[in-house]
């Protein structure tokens, strides 16, 4: 899946993601591959990224807004 996390200043990452794990409002929210429509916002805490290498990366954020759709991620954070 694509994945794009944009924040104010930046775009702090844009490529490709098997898994994405996001600190959704109620608790951690995982995504994978062909993950049903959603939008839900976020409090803060780390997204982690798993790229298809495996190689794992992990963004802070304060907060923001998450939507996936058609295999792709779309991150808003402050």
């Amino acid at each position: 899946m694509t994945l794009d996390i944009i924040t104010p200043d930046e775009s702090r990452y844009s490529g490709e993601a098997t898994a994405v794990t996001v600190p959704g409002i109620d608790g951690s929210l995982g995504i994978l591959e062909r993950h049903a429509p959603l939008i839900t916002a976020l409090k803060k805490g780390q997204v982690k990224v798993t790229e298809s290498s495996g190689k794992e990366t992990t963004f802070d954020i304060e907060g923001g807004v998450a939507e996936v759709k058609d295999n792709k991620v779309i991150i808003l954070a402050e």
